[in-house]
């Protein structure tokens, strides 16, 4: 049975802030699914095809590898066994049944990083608008495919940060319009224009052990982690028919 809310219940806020209730556990564990949740089949397995399996690798696709490596997620709605491997590492970070076979508990995990606004339990589309108040609009997308762009990123961004122990993921740059894109100096075809990057720091760690992390997350543009000002960018440009469609780890595999 789910515990009921108590007065004054703020999912997102409870989330964000890391407040575990009473006997240590968890808010996230003590209310599953809260949020408007997505409509899911009964189960979903090798074989099954369709929109709810496209959902399901975005919402899993953070977590493509167990340890450094140049793969990811398709979004292809074919439920395969890159998709399985995918769920099996969402389930055993979860602790829930690795099983590679999504059913109800795993929907209620997965439905409990869904914001109702469409983003997600530790994110807010404000932090990846455009810093020159365009939104998500002025850049070489329409602003719908950002907003989606964006929305996956979003859920690669919480299987880090999971990763990370739970640390917090400061977005210092998301989406940036051309105009935006131009007045830093961003390079002409920079995957910030489409809403596939983010520039991003992880209380506690360095650079490097950030770039690590990301490497495991089916992010395939890793830009050197001994920048000076200390952000690591990621970016999934091989997913996308955006032009960069090469993987780019600019300091190489480390682990």
């Amino acid at each position: 049975m789910r515990p009921s809310r108590p007065a004054g219940f703020d999912r997102r806020t409870l989330l964000k802030t890391g407040v575990v209730l009473a006997g240590g556990v968890a808010a996230t564990a003590a209310f599953p699914g809260v949020a408007a949740a997505y409509t899911w089949p009964s189960s979903l397995r090798s074989g099954s095809t369709g929109a709810a399996v496209a959902e399901l690798q975005i919402r899993v696709a953070g977590w493509a590898a167990d340890s450094p490596k140049q793969t990811y997620v398709a979004v292809d709605g074919d439920f395969g066994p890159a998709t399985a491997a995918a769920l099996t590492r969402f389930q055993t970070a979860n602790h829930l049944p690795a099983t590679g076979v999504a059913d109800g508990d795993d929907f209620s995990a997965l439905n409990a990083l869904e914001s109702a606004d469409g983003s997600t339990a530790h994110f807010e589309w404000s932090e990846f608008t455009s810093k020159d108040g365009s939104g998500f609009g002025g850049g070489k997308v329409g602003s719908a495919t950002v907003k989606e762009n964006v929305r996956r990123l979003m859920y690669k961004l919480e299987a880090l940060r999971l990763k990370a122990g739970g640390r917090a993921v400061t977005i210092s740059s998301g989406f940036r319009s051309i105009a935006h894109n131009q007045s830093v100096g961003g390079a002409s075809n920079s995957m910030h224009l489409y809403g596939v990057a983010a520039d991003i720091y992880v209380s506690g760690l360095s650079t490097r052990q950030v770039y690590v992390l990301a490497e495991a997350c089916g992010f395939s543009g890793l830009e050197r982690y001994t920048l000076s000002d200390a952000h690591q960018h990621v970016d999934s440009r091989v997913e996308y028919p955006y032009g960069s469609q090469s993987w780019w780890w600019e300091s190489g595999i480390i682990s």
